[in-house]
């Protein structure tokens, strides 16, 4: 008893006892993936920032609220203007919001920008990787398309699901073709169709679209292809920027498809060291935000959780 009362009094649950490191293993808290960051730094020489957002959750996507957390991470901590090297695993969200976390990265790098997929960066997470100037995935990770994904509901729906702007887009155009090209025996069933369909929304679907196109492009034009001109880097990119191209918006774009596509790409070697880092940073990460927050963005110094 005079043992349990001394250890009461010097605080019952200390830093190292097992009840604290299983409940930190409970939670996944970022002093368990602390030491994983301060490895990858040490290893790619640059200030790391990890990016993950929810798989799971539709309502969590890159928005520009990223941007401005990002920017007080990187004004705290990185003040020397070194490489910064943004490790992101995320199923996207808006494309000026990756536009605008490009821009801060390289404000706040001198340009000495580099992204670090860990296993998947889609939609607008590739585009956040097009405005880098070199792309670290192993043979395992994925980049994916980056057609503009619009929400779309039924009237039996509580919720939309969310589809291709360009699918949306050719369905309207097919329909309109053939009610007016004068092949079809009657052209009412065609226009009831298209009734269902708002021009004015067509119209804005095309500028989401020319948006996403002209960001990449952008992008990338001026990062790592600033010697290809604006038309070879859009035939370059195709698979990126077509859903007929792929079929699906979740389809995976390996590192020998994009390096075929003109990006830089280097290959994290599945056996190394620090690939051993990056996974299980990334499987406890994950687990965090899949089951606990929606997001978060963390260096070996900091974390910040939505």
């Amino acid at each position: 008893m005079a043992g349990k009362a001394k250890a009461q009094k010097k605080g019952t649950f200390l830093d190292d006892s097992p009840f604290v490191r299983v409940g930190e293993e409970t939670k996944q808290s970022s002093n368990l993936r602390r030491h994983l960051l301060e490895t990858i730094e040490t290893h790619y020489k640059a200030t790391v920032v990890a990016f993950f957002t929810s798989f799971t959750d539709p309502d969590v996507q890159i928005n520009d609220t990223d941007a401005e957390m990002l920017e007080g991470v990187l004004s705290a901590e990185h003040t020397d203007g070194g490489k910064v090297l943004l490790m992101i695993n995320s199923p996207g969200g808006q494309a000026l919001a990756a536009e605008r976390i490009v821009n801060v990265c390289r404000a706040y790098s001198k340009d000495n920008f580099e992204v670090l997929v860990p296993h998947m960066a889609k939609s607008a997470a590739t585009m956040i990787c097009f405005g880098s100037s070199k792309i670290h995935m192993s043979k395992t990770a994925e980049l994916g398309p980056v057609d503009p994904q619009v929400p779309y509901w039924k009237e039996s729906q509580k919720k939309p699901f969310w589809l291709s702007a360009e699918e949306y887009l050719r369905s309207y155009d097919n329909l309109l073709d053939r009610a007016s090209n004068g092949k079809a025996p009657r052209i009412e069933p065609f226009i009831q169709q298209l009734n269902r369909y708002d021009a004015r929304y067509m119209e804005k679907l095309r500028s989401i679209q020319r948006l996403s196109e002209d960001i990449s492009i952008r992008l990338l034009k001026s990062s790592m292809m600033s010697k290809w001109n604006e038309a070879r880097i859009k035939l370059k990119i195709e698979p990126f920027l077509s859903q007929k191209k792929k079929s699906a918006h979740g389809r995976m774009i390996n590192y020998s498809e994009a390096a075929s596509c003109g990006l830089k790409i280097e290959l994290v070697d599945l056996g190394s060291p620090a690939w051993d880092a990056i996974w299980e940073f990334y499987i406890r990460a994950d687990w965090a935000v899949s089951q606990r927050c929606g997001k978060i963005m963390e260096t070996s110094k900091s974390a910040l959780v939505v």
